[in-house]
C-alpha cells in the first residue's frame, strides 16, 4: 500500500502525524470520498478479504465497498501512518424487526490515542462522520444526525437521532452494538461470503451504494436514486426513479464509479433473519 496515493483517493492533503486532529479528518474526508455498498456483488465480482485486493479495488479502482472491505482497508491506512488500532465485531440492528444480525455482522474499528479510545467506523452508510469517543453516554451533534454511546454489562450500542431532532430520545434509533473483544480480519471471512448470498443479507437483496456529502446524503438502490438534504428544520429527501440505462451514468456521474462489469440492478425484499442470542 502507498499511503500517499490511498491519502489522495480520499483527498486528505493534511499532516501524516498521528494525532487526534488528523483522525478525524482522515475519517470525514474518507467519508466524503468512499462509496459504501453492494455494487460488486450485482456485477459478478466475489469479493474476499485480501488488503492488497481490497485496496486495488476501492484506491485504484476508485470503487465503493461493504465495512468489510471499506473499514479493513482503512484499519490497514491507520496502522501504516502509525495509529494503535484494533478491529471489533458489531450486530446490526433491522430497522424493521428490530432484530440484531449475527456476530461479525459488522467490521468496526477502536483507535487509542492520547490516552482515550475512539471509535471509527467508514463502512456504515449514514454513520458518523468523525470518531466518537468510546465512553458511556458520550453523544455527538453531527451534520447529519445525533450520535450517542452505552455501555451495558461489557455490550455497547450506537444509537442515531435524525438531524434536526436534536437530543429527542424518541426519535432515537439504535445502528447496532458490539463488545470490545479484538478480532483478525480472516474472523469475517464467513460473514463476508454470507453477506454476498444470503437472503437475509441488504448485500445479497439490493444492488445500492450511498456517499455522504457536505450538507446531504446521497443513495443509489436498485433503479432509484434518493438525495437527502439536512437542514435546521430535518431531513429533506427526494427520489428520482432511474431507467436501466441511466444507472451507468449517475453512478459515475454522482459517486465516481466506473464498473468493468454490467450491472443487474436489484432491490428484492429481505427475508429477515431469526432472532440470534
Amino acid at each position: 500500500m502507498d499511503t500517499a496515493t490511498y491519502l489522495t483517493r480520499i483527498g486528505y492533503q493534511g499532516s501524516t502525524q498521528p494525532s487526534l486532529e488528523n483522525l478525524m479528518e482522515i475519517h470525514r474526508r474518507h467519508v466524503l470520498s468512499v462509496p459504501f455498498g453492494s455494487l460488486g456483488i450485482h456485477c459478478g465480482e466475489r469479493i474476499t478479504l485480501e488488503l492488497p485486493a481490497l485496496y486495488r479495488k476501492i484506491v485504484g479502482g476508485r470503487r465503493e465497498g461493504f465495512c468489510y472491505e471499506v473499514n479493513g482497508l482503512f484499519s490497514w491506512l491507520l496502522g501504516a501512518l502509525g495509529y494503535e488500532v484494533a478491529l471489533l465485531s458489531g450486530r446490526v440492528q433491522n430497522i424493521e424487526t428490530q432484530v440484531f444480525g449475527p456476530p461479525y455482522d459488522h467490521l468496526i474499528l477502536l483507535v487509542e490515542l492520547e490516552g482515550r479510545r475512539w471509535l471509527c467506523d467508514v463502512g456504515f452508510g449514514n454513520s458518523f462522520r468523525v470518531p466518537l469517543p468510546l465512553e458511556d453516554g458520550a453523544q455527538a451533534v453531527q451534520e447529519n444526525g445525533v450520535f450517542r454511546l452505552a455501555e451495558d454489562q461489557g455490550t455497547w450500542l450506537l444509537q442515531r437521532s435524525p438531524q434536526g431532532s436534536g437530543c429527542d430520545r424518541a426519535s432515537e434509533a439504535t445502528l447496532y452494538k458490539f463488545t470490545l473483544r479484538r478480532r483478525r480480519l480472516e474472523d469475517f471471512a464467513a460473514m463476508c461470503e454470507y453477506q454476498q448470498t444470503s437472503p437475509s443479507s441488504i448485500f445479497a437483496c439490493k444492488s445500492f451504494c450511498s456517499l455522504h456529502l457536505p450538507s446531504g446524503h446521497l443513495t443509489y438502490m436498485g433503479r432509484r436514486l434518493i438525495v437527502t438534504e439536512y437542514t435546521a428544520d430535518g431531513e429533506r429527501k427526494a427520489t428520482t426513479e432511474l431507467e436501466e440505462k441511466e444507472i451507468p451514468h449517475v453512478l459515475k456521474g454522482r459517486f465516481g464509479i466506473t464498473l468493468s462489469n454490467k450491472l443487474v440492478p436489484k432491490d428484492d425484499r429481505i427475508v429477515p433473519q431469526p432472532q440470534a442470542d
